[in-house]
């Protein structure tokens, strides 16, 4: 059984062109590459993507709260809490309780975790640069400039909270 098109005229009207739908676009391009890059690391370090994304997050900033991984990975905190407890039950991660609020915990990587982070880093690295050599450098840097453009409207929208 093959997908086609809905035929009828209200239909076509109303239908959404997924293929040229830009949020559709990035998130389906996200989940390939999050996806192909997944395949790598879960292979050598045994990390799903939720764990490497907060390996990500702690590798770049110590002592942080569970909320700050969040709002870097926009993850949401069910998913940011398992992942943290698993890359503790594998003594990748420390958590101490933060002595400014009790109820929150500040999360390092532990040697054991700096050593995987360090060992996904390079690999990380060469995929995103496989993939951006079929860009020059002036299309990489446009590309990197429209990223950040659509980010901060994207953010900018979420404050306003137009309805659309």
């Amino acid at each position: 059984m093959s997908a086609r098109p809905r035929q009828d005229e209200t239909a076509a009207d109303a239908a959404l062109d997924l293929a040229g739908f830009l949020p559709y676009r990035l998130s389906v391009l996200a989940n390939r590459l999050s996806s192909q890059l997944a395949r790598l690391y879960a292979e050598r370090f045994d990390l799903t993507i939720p764990e490497w994304r907060v390996m990500a997050v702690l590798g770049q900033f110590s002592d942080v709260t569970s909320d700050f991984v969040c709002a870097k990975t926009q993850m949401d905190r069910v998913t940011v809490s398992r992942a943290v407890a698993r890359l503790a039950a594998k003594r990748q991660l420390s958590r101490r309780r933060a002595s400014d609020d009790r109820r929150c915990s500040r999360l390092n990587l532990t040697a054991a975790g700096r050593r995987v982070y360090a060992g996904v880093v390079p690999l990380a690295r060469r995929y995103e640069q496989a993939l951006l050599e079929v860009l020059d450098a002036g299309s990489a840097a446009r590309f990197d400039a429209l990223l950040t453009t659509l980010d901060a409207r994207a953010e900018a929208l979420a404050a306003e909270r137009v309805p659309f």
